[in-house]
């Protein structure tokens, strides 16, 4: 069953019938075999063009499908109670209580499927994270793009990423440091790129943690640098515990992503990354040459 078309459906199905109730209460009461309740007819149909509404407004109808079905209960047993009246008609009374009670059984079928749709949304999203930080540095935002776009680049700043390889005029290949000695590899694409502005990228189908993002780059006027934000959303492995078993691990993403954001700043404004890796006094790492072909690349092409 597809769900969007179900409550589509079931949508105009509740305004009609609410409307026929509010319009014409006492045809829609003789109709059903209930003679004598036409007063509370406008109150059903009120119910029903309210469902309607709300599901063929709603992007997310699981709600109002349940709501429905909550609706054809107090139906049946209005019906139910009609047949202990006299003035009711049987037969009228008998058809349409199996008419409810077959609207009933497609209503349920249509929550269950929406709930389940829900469920393997879930799953398939895993428990999502976002990020968003944010930087000043005092480059000019054409430097900074040109070094991020040059994606080979980024290894130098990135914690646990081994080397990024351009595939294609968007597409790369990245390997990263797993659990262990492992290697976490995934391809990626550039989905937007605007030079000196942001670029925007998402990584493909099979990525063991799938992940999309941009990163912008606002000049400041007056000389006063640029800042740049990043924002990401992220799938951490095994969901939520995964994400909490990297916080005491020290390899949160929000912990890595604000360091390897304060390594871009040190490294463009001095050409050097600060270290204590290996050694009792900090001392500087300097950024490869290969930044400055890139650079120079970027700048001819644009």
């Amino acid at each position: 069953m597809n769900t969007r078309a179900a409550a589509t459906a079931l949508g105009w199905f509740s305004i009609g019938l609410g409307l026929a109730e509010l319009i014409a209460p006492r045809k829609m009461s003789r109709a059903t075999g209930l003679n004598s309740r036409e007063k509370v007819m406008p109150y059903l149909g009120a119910r029903e063009v309210a469902s309607g509404i709300g599901l063929l407004a709603s992007q997310k109808p699981t709600a109002w499908l349940w709501s429905r079905v909550i609706g054809d209960a107090m139906d049946l047993a209005i019906l139910g109670c009609g047949f202990r009246n006299s003035q009711s008609n049987s037969k009228r009374l008998a058809l349409a209580s199996g008419m409810v009670a077959a609207v009933t059984a497609l209503d349920v079928l249509a929550c269950n499927e929406a709930t389940r749709d829900k469920k393997r949304s879930v799953t398939a999203n895993g428990s999502k994270t976002q990020l968003f930080r944010t930087i000043t540095i005092q480059k000019s935002a054409r430097d900074l793009y040109q070094f991020w776009r040059s994606l080979e680049n980024l290894p130098q700043i990135i914690p646990d990423l081994k080397s990024v390889k351009v595939t294609g005029e968007r597409t790369s290949h990245w390997v990263a440091a797993g659990p262990g000695d492992t290697e976490i590899e995934w391809d990626a694409e550039i989905t937007d790129d605007q030079p000196a502005a942001r670029i925007s990228w998402r990584s493909l189908p099979g990525a063991p943690v799938p992940n999309n993002g941009t990163v912008y780059f606002e000049e400041l006027v007056g000389d006063r640098g640029c800042v740049v934000k990043l924002r990401m959303h992220y799938v951490p492995p095994a969901g939520g515990i995964g994400a909490k078993i990297a916080r005491l691990f020290g390899k949160a993403p929000e912990q890595q992503t604000m360091e390897f954001l304060r390594k871009f700043k040190q490294l463009m404004e001095t050409g050097e990354i600060a270290t204590t890796v290996g050694q009792p006094a900090g001392r500087k790492l300097s950024y490869s040459p290969k930044f400055d072909v890139a650079a120079r690349r970027m700048a001819e092409a644009n």
